[in-house]
């Protein structure tokens, strides 16, 4: 069946509605903006969004749950591959600083409404949360297991500092308190696995060292 010239496939017109959730969340805030707000910056019929979403929140929490699965999803699979603990830790900075950089609308929308945010979505989504973390935390763990990190310091702690870290710079860059060249974000990669791998490395087991 061919479909009518015009109409879009239902995945198309669902993800038109979340796109433009995100452009409205990131611009009124979530909190002040309704339905119809977010009928007109995708423009389709009020009546369109609840068909696919029964209420604003849901949408929130769609947008949310996508983006931070992609996270964990590229936590496992850098935990999983065989390299010194200071490349698995900056590609997950760089895959957190990059998603900011192509998609900051998206990345402001997660940091704000959710991840910082002292409401019921960030108790909502606490187990995806801590799977993130937990994630990180492994790769530290196996770090400390192996004799290249320091085990003094508990691995969810330093998980905390590393996520932290980055969470901190997004925020920055989302309040316009940090130049954000392409040149500051790839210092910024740089410089929070440094500082992370840098506190936990045993002394005399250098960075060169790690890379084999």
């Amino acid at each position: 069946m061919t479909p009518r010239r015009g109409s879009a496939p239902a995945a198309d017109k669902r993800r038109i509605i979340l796109d433009a959730a995100i452009r409205v969340f990131a611009r009124e805030g979530f909190h002040r903006c309704r339905v119809s707000d977010i009928a007109r910056e995708a423009n389709v019929a009020y009546g369109l969004v609840y068909h696919y979403f029964r209420s604003k929140d849901e949408i929130l929490d769609t947008i949310f749950s996508e983006r931070w699965a992609l996270l964990v999803e590229t936590i496992e699979t850098v935990d999983k591959e065989d390299l010194p603990v200071r490349e698995k830790l900056h590609t997950i900075a760089s895959f957190i600083i990059d998603s900011y950089q192509h998609d900051p609308d998206l990345m402001k929308v997660i940091i704000v409404e959710v991840t910082r945010a002292a409401n019921t979505f960030g108790s909502h989504h606490l187990d995806e949360i801590r799977r993130a973390y937990e994630g990180i935390g492994a790769i530290v763990a196996q770090a400390q297991e192996e004799g290249t990190f320091r085990d003094d310091i508990s691995a969810p702690f330093a998980s905390l500092c590393f996520y932290g870290a980055i969470e901190q710079l997004l925020s920055a860059w989302i309040f316009e308190a940090l130049a954000k060249s392409p040149d500051d974000f790839e210092q910024a990669k740089e410089m929070v696995v440094e500082t992370v791998c840098g506190g936990l490395e045993l002394r005399g087991v250098s960075s060169v060292a790690n890379t084999g």
